[in-house]
């Protein structure tokens, strides 16, 4: 005898493959996550505020002094 298919229950399972397998494809296509993605980007501005805090003022120093 046949098993009884829930067919409703089988398109749902269906449908959440197919999304499942297009979404490994988009990842394959498009490249890294977004937290790595959001990872670089903190690297990148944690970088750029270490290096301006090292920066030298160019007015010539302390308000007063000349050079």
């Amino acid at each position: 005898m046949a098993e009884i298919i829930n067919l409703n229950q089988f398109r749902k399972r269906r449908a959440l493959q197919d999304r499942r397998s297009q979404a490994a494809g988009n990842r394959v296509r498009h490249g890294r996550s977004k937290d790595s993605r959001a990872h670089e980007a903190h690297e990148r501005d944690s970088e750029a505020r270490h290096l301006d805090d090292k920066q030298l003022d160019r007015d010539g120093g302390p308000e007063g002094e000349s050079a």
